[in-house]
């Protein structure tokens, strides 16, 4: 009889004990998934001009910067550049903001779009327009005109650092990566048409897009 009744305690409380875990895991996976919710709220996809790449939106708060982030002073305030996102400190955190007018990198985010307006190039990435400068790439305002838009797959050439590579060195890299793209297929995408046809154009830009993706490979990255 002990035994029975040992048994049937036992049994209860490993009932309760199951119970008392389900609800638990079941609390901590409304969190996970309220968390996920809360990230794709706070994001966005920039879609102008073929760029087709996810941001952050502006106005959301981040308790840490990227690693690799680049630091920029303008005007006496200290700013963070990471993946064409900027961000200034607010208290113990970091908001996401739209980047002065003015301020300049010294490189471009690694995915950016090129657009031609009256004759003068343009890189368009997370609703920023940057234009060289003599200290590197300065944000302006939009440009005024009509735009000319590179190819479509000109614009969606994705990499991946399989090396961990910062974002400054990926930028270089894909700089000169598509310097040497431009001389093997005899084709700039960031270049005004010109007149050329379209059937020979979409060649040029196929030639020009196994270029640069050999490129970078061979520089530890995966292409897409």
């Amino acid at each position: 009889m002990s035994y029975i009744l040992n048994r049937s305690r036992f049994f209860t409380v490993g009932l309760m004990l199951a119970m008392f875990l389900a609800v638990v895991l079941f609390g901590f996976m409304q969190v996970v998934n309220a968390d996920q919710r809360d990230f794709r709220a706070h994001e966005f996809v920039d879609s102008r001009y073929n760029h087709n790449h996810h941001y952050p939106s502006r106005g959301h708060f981040v308790d840490a910067l990227p690693t690799g982030h680049h630091v920029v002073v303008h005007r006496g305030t200290r700013l963070f550049f990471f993946g064409g996102v900027w961000y200034r400190p607010y208290g113990p955190r970091f908001e996401i903001i739209a980047p002065p007018i003015g301020i300049v990198v010294p490189f471009l985010p690694p995915y950016y779009t090129t657009i031609w307006v009256g004759g003068m190039p343009y890189y368009y990435a997370n609703e920023a327009y940057y234009a060289q400068s003599p200290d590197g790439y300065m944000v302006v305002e939009p440009p005024k005109g009509d735009v000319i838009e590179p190819p479509p797959s000109a614009a969606q050439l994705f990499i991946y650092p399989r090396k961990g590579q910062s974002e400054q060195q990926q930028a270089n890299d894909r700089y000169e990566c598509h310097r040497w793209g431009v001389g093997q297929a005899g084709y700039d995408p960031t270049q005004p048409p010109g007149g050329i046809p379209q059937a020979q154009m979409t060649q040029k830009n196929a030639d020009y897009q196994r270029a640069m993706g050999a490129c970078l490979d061979g520089r530890g990255y995966t292409v897409k």
